[in-house]
């Protein structure tokens, strides 16, 4: 259970990047007033949790629907995290983990960012939706792994929304260098990860045997 309590966290961690968002989110809002800045906050990680909620409950139906086997997921979604993982590794941003240029120019024009580009896609983004169900699908209805997957989840939230509410204080902290040795050290870990998933999903696929 430890296990998948540390593989659920670190790749929750890893796919969202609370740190890296708190600092997007402090150049974003450097004009608001601290009741806004607080409400976007809490507004955004409302709306981010009941996303990805949905992906966590529905996700594994959704598959079934499309036909789509566990096999695949795994390796897909280990491809998705391995990407990720790069793009933290070598500190370069992409549309996978975060804004595109056009999305950050639309979020300048806002003055309510809570719903885009904060809910979606900077917290509930494509590796962190795909995250999700790829998490939920591998506890294979075991439910203390699946309690566990949502208790990461959660706790990845609201190490989110506490870092969005100190998000000025962090940016002073860490700073460009802070920030980029805890994305690489997370990346490092992810990388891994995505890799075991693809290894499970081809050896589940019988494509080895």
């Amino acid at each position: 259970m430890l296990e998948t309590a540390v593989v659920a966290f670190t790749t929750f961690f890893a796919t969202i990047g609370p740190v890296d968002i708190a600092i997007i989110y402090a150049v974003m809002t450097h004009d608001s007033s601290a009741e806004a800045k607080k409400a976007m906050a809490i507004r955004g990680c409302m709306i981010a949790s009941f996303i990805l909620t949905g992906f966590l409950l529905a996700g594994e139906t959704l598959l079934f629907a499309l036909g789509i086997s566990l096999a695949a997921l795994k390796v897909s979604g280990g491809i998705l995290l391995l990407l990720i993982a790069i793009d933290m590794v070598f500190a370069r941003s992409s549309g996978v983990s975060s804004t595109t240029d056009d999305e950050n120019q639309e979020a300048i024009k806002k003055e309510d960012i809570s719903v885009f580009p904060l809910a979606t896609p900077l917290i509930a983004g494509p590796g962190s939706m795909g995250a999700a169900i790829l998490l939920m699908a591998s506890a294979e209805k075991d439910i203390t792994s699946q309690s566990i997957v949502v208790a990461a989840l959660i706790s990845v939230l609201l190490i989110t929304l506490v870092l969005l509410l100190l998000a000025s204080k962090v940016q002073r902290l860490l700073g460009v260098t802070g920030m980029h040795v805890i994305s690489r050290v997370f990346g490092v870990l992810l990388s891994a990860l995505a890799v075991q998933f693809m290894f499970n999903g081809l050896a589940q696929s019988g494509l080895l045997n």
